[in-house]
C-alpha cells in the first residue's frame, strides 16, 4: 500500500456502533488506510471538497451531531481546525444539532438529483447553505445553469 501525498488533508474516521460514528458523507478520497476495525483514516487531494458527518451519543441519547463541508487545503494555507481532520480545512459550512444536519443532508441529497456530484458544486453554494440556515431560511436550490456558471468561472481562472 503506498502512502497518501504529503499535501493531502487527512480525516480520522471512527465507528463505535451508537456510541461515536463519523463518515464521510460525500467526496473523493484519494487513499484510505484502516487502523483497525473501528478507525481508518481518508485522504483528499488539496482543493477537494468533502462532507464529514460526526454524531456521539451516550446512555441519555444523543449528545453531538455535527456535519462539515470542508475544503482541502494546499500546504502553507490558513485553515481551520476540525477535529479528526489534519491539518484543516477550509470551512464552507458547518453546522450542529440534529435538526440543522438533516437539512444539510437534505440539500445534499437536491444537489445529487440534478445529477450533480455535491464535492463537484460551487464552493459558494455550500457557503450559502450554512448561512441559510444559521438564519433559520431554508436555502435556494443549487440549479444545473448555477452549476454551469460554476464550472465556466473555474475554468477561466485556472
Amino acid at each position: 500500500m503506498t502512502a497518501p501525498p504529503e499535501d493531502a488533508t487527512r480525516v480520522e474516521l471512527i465507528w463505535v456502533e451508537k456510541q461515536i460514528e463519523c463518515w464521510i458523507r460525500f467526496g473523493r478520497a484519494i487513499h484510505e488506510q484502516i487502523l483497525d476495525r473501528r478507525r481508518r483514516i481518508v485522504s483528499f487531494a488539496p482543493d477537494s471538497t468533502f462532507a464529514l458527518v460526526r454524531w456521539m451519543a451516550n446512555d441519555h441519547g444523543t449528545i453531538l451531531s455535527r456535519i462539515d463541508i470542508l475544503r482541502a487545503i494546499w500546504p502553507g494555507e490558513r485553515c481551520s481546525t476540525i477535529p479528526q481532520v489534519a491539518p484543516g480545512g477550509e470551512s464552507l459550512l458547518r453546522c450542529s444539532s440534529w435538526p440543522r444536519v438533516e437539512r444539510v443532508l437534505q440539500a445534499i441529497d437536491a444537489v445529487e438529483a440534478q445529477d450533480i456530484e455535491p464535492e463537484d458544486a460551487a464552493p459558494d453554494y455550500w457557503r450559502h447553505v450554512h448561512a441559510r440556515l444559521i438564519a433559520g431560511e431554508p436555502p435556494r436550490p443549487y440549479t444545473p445553469a448555477r452549476h454551469g456558471a460554476w464550472l465556466k468561472r473555474r475554468r477561466f481562472a485556472s
